[in-house]
């Protein structure tokens, strides 16, 4: 009697394969740029959107409030971000990238974008979209 295996059907095992199989390849050109994982995250993350809060960011980079806020002071001491009085909540603080931040992950998101088309090869563009569409639906953010 043949029977596919629980992990090959079950949406979490799928989702992580394809995350590491996604990222797997591209870490290497994170690394190569002077980057951890999730430095990386969070210049990707604040590259095209406007300031946010720690906590914010930390929901957006997948990690914790206390890991993002030491991470958060590295990069202000490295110049990749900055942190901004918010106009709204003078006791609330931003999290901004610097023109230094952009510059140094430009490069990155056209590698990341060239990788993620290559992965996606295999499947008709309607399936990339229908994929994007689900997953954003997933992750509570319908498009």
């Amino acid at each position: 009697m043949s029977h596919e295996r629980f992990v090959h059907g079950y949406l979490g095992y799928l989702l992580g394969q394809a995350n590491h199989a996604l990222y797997k390849d591209f870490d290497g050109h994170v690394r190569a740029a002077g980057l951890s994982s999730i430095e990386w995250r969070v210049l990707a993350t604040l590259h095209d959107g406007p300031p946010m809060t720690v906590s914010q960011l930390a929901h957006e980079v997948l990690s914790k409030q206390p890991t993002v806020t030491k991470l958060v002071q590295r990069m202000t001491e490295q110049g990749w971000v900055e942190l901004l009085a918010d106009p709204d909540d003078q006791r609330r603080t931003l999290v901004g990238i610097t023109t230094a931040g952009k510059r140094l992950v430009r490069p990155l998101l056209e590698k990341a974008r060239a990788h993620e088309s290559q992965m996606l090869s295999a499947l008709a563009s309607s399936e990339q979209a229908a994929l994007k569409k689900l997953l954003q639906k997933l992750a509570g953010r319908n498009p």
